[in-house]
């Protein structure tokens, strides 16, 4: 899946990032907008946790939508 595809379809994907990372407001995920600096950085902020965690975490939620 690449990140093009779910930026376009950000509505559709809300969803499962919710799930993924339930910490995360509607607002958030409002503002995010499928932008994947955004999601991370706002991963970062609610977890806190390292960029390069939330990066890898992001990456692995990338490849579990194949």
């Amino acid at each position: 899946m690449n990140w093009d595809r779910i930026e376009g379809n950000w509505k559709q994907f809300k969803g499962d990032v919710k799930q993924q990372w339930g910490k995360l407001t509607d607002d958030q995920l409002d503002v995010i907008a499928g932008k994947r600096d955004k999601l991370t950085g706002k991963i970062q902020e609610a977890y806190g946790i390292t960029k390069d965690i939330a990066e890898k975490q992001l990456s692995e939620w990338e490849k579990s939508l194949k």
